[in-house]
C-alpha cells in the first residue's frame, strides 16, 4: 500500500514539509510506502472552467498538476500539506487541488480519488489554521474519500522547520495521524479481500438554486 503526501508550500523543505515528514516515518513503520510530492514554487493557475478534461481526462494545463495524478492513480491514501496564508492554504496548493479534483471529477468519473482515505496537514506561524483545516477538508468530502483524524486538528506552529521540529505536540497529533491512515487502509484492503464491495455508485443528480 502506497500513501502519496503532497507538499503545497513554496518552500521544498521548511515548515509542512517537516510535518509531513513526520507522518511518512510512522506510515513506513507501519508498512506503509510513501512519497512526498513538491508542487513547486513556479505559479499555478486556477481552473478556467474550460472543461477540456471532460474529454481530454486530465487538465488542460499541462504541469505538476497532471504530474502528479500519476502518481496518484497508484496510491492508496493521502495527505495534501500547505502553509497558511492569510488563513488559507497557499495559493499555489488552492490552485493545483481545484485542477486536480475537478478535472478527476469531470474528465475521469472520480476514478482517481473514490473512497480512498485522504488527510491534510497544515502549518503556521500562529494562527489561521483551522480556517485552512477545514478548506482542505472540503475536497475530500465532495469527491467521496473517508477523511483520516488525529487526536487533534492536524496542525504544526514555526516559523521555521527548526521551530515546527520542537513542536512535540504536533509532532505527535501527525504520529497519530499517519497511524491511524494506516489502521483506515488496511480495514479497506482486509475488507476488499473479503467481499466487502465498496458502495454502490449512484448516476449524480444536479439541481441549481436559481431555475
Amino acid at each position: 500500500m502506497k500513501v502519496a503526501l503532497v507538499n503545497g508550500a513554496p518552500h521544498e523543505k521548511g515548515c509542512t514539509y517537516t510535518a509531513l515528514c513526520e507522518v511518512a516515518k510512522i506510515l513506513n513503520e507501519e508498512g506503509i510506502e510513501t512519497e512526498i510530492f513538491w508542487i513547486g514554487n513556479k505559479p499555478l493557475g486556477g481552473c478556467i472552467a474550460c472543461k477540456a478534461c471532460i474529454n481530454k481526462g486530465e487538465c488542460v494545463f499541462d504541469d505538476s498538476v497532471n504530474r502528479f495524478r500519476e502518481i496518484a492513480e497508484t496510491a492508496d491514501g493521502f495527505v495534501f500539506g500547505t502553509p497558511v496564508h492569510y488563513s488559507a492554504a497557499s495559493g499555489n496548493l488552492t490552485s493545483f487541488m481545484d485542477r486536480l479534483f475537478y478535472s478527476d471529477l469531470c474528465g475521469r468519473g472520480n476514478k482517481t480519488f473514490y473512497m480512498k482515505p485522504a488527510a491534510c496537514v497544515v502549518s503556521a506561524r500562529r494562527a489561521g489554521t483551522t480556517a485552512t483545516f477545514d478548506q482542505i477538508n472540503k475536497y475530500f468530502t465532495i469527491q467521496e474519500m473517508p477523511v483520516v483524524s488525529s487526536r487533534y486538528w492536524n496542525m504544526v506552529h514555526g516559523a521555521k522547520a527548526e521551530e515546527v521540529a520542537e513542536d512535540k505536540e504536533g509532532l505527535y497529533t501527525m504520529r497519530v495521524l499517519a497511524r491511524n491512515m494506516a489502521f483506515i487502509l488496511r480495514c479497506k484492503d482486509a475488507a476488499l479481500k473479503n467481499g466487502i464491495e465498496l458502495p454502490k455508485k449512484e448516476a449524480a443528480v444536479f439541481t441549481n438554486f436559481i431555475r
